[in-house]
Order: structure tokens, then sequence, then C-alpha cells
């Protein structure tokens, strides 16, 4: 007889909801620290396994969400294009980053509860 294994963890994801299809989440955050490490729309869109233009689409997004642009882009050239966060990019990645730190550590007696629902054997009594 083996030993299930214990359940995974929940991801835990927080989705900021402004309204009429404003969102802050994940997977802009994600996108956001993807750009600030590899300078490149792009690349950051390529290494989530997503479109160039998905990632434009997001940046686009970004850049009307709050009351100054988030990431900052110039075309190609003898040096090549690139992208960066601007300063209010790196604010807002960082207060996300805040969030949703804060909010799994206030939540941890919760989570641990529902893991302890989800442990063991789930064949018993279904």
């Amino acid at each position: 007889m083996s030993i299930p294994d214990p359940a995974p963890d929940p991801r835990f994801r927080i989705r900021l909801d402004y309204g009429d299809g404003v969102v802050l989440g994940p997977g802009k955050a994600e996108l956001m620290e993807g750009i600030a490490r590899t300078g490149s729309i792009a690349a950051a869109g390529r290494d989530m396994g997503m479109s160039y233009k998905r990632a434009w689409q997001l940046v686009e997004a970004l850049n009307t969400m709050f009351r100054a642009p988030l990431v900052v882009s110039s075309r190609g050239g003898a040096k090549g294009g690139g992208a960066a966060l601007t300063e209010e990019g790196r604010q807002v990645l960082a207060a996300y980053r805040d969030l949703e730190a804060s909010a799994k550590s206030a939540s941890f007696h919760a989570l641990e509860a529902l893991r302890a629902l989800r442990d063991g054997d789930m064949s018993e009594g279904k």
C-alpha cells in the first residue's frame, strides 16, 4: 500500500479588479518582472510562453491603468530597441508583490486548515 502524496499547496493569486475590465494580476506582474530582467517586451513574453502581440497588448493595458506609463520602450535601430519599467512601474510592481506577500502571510492559518482538509487518503468515504 503506497502512501498518497500530500495535496500540493494552493496557488495564492491576487487579482485587483478596478472595474471596466481594468485588472492587475499575476500575469501582468510577471510580465513587468520579465521586462525589468530582460529589457525587452518580446523576450519577457517569450519567457512566459506568450505571443509578441499579447505581450504588447498587456503593456498597453498597463500603461493606461495608472496616471503615468509603467513601461517605456524604444524602437530598434543601430543599438537595437528595448523596454524598461518606469519609476511608477517599479513602484506598482513592488506594491503588488507586497500586497501578495501580506495577504499570503495573513491567510497562513486558513491555508493550513484547507491543506489539512485535503491531506490524507481522498478515496475514503467517496
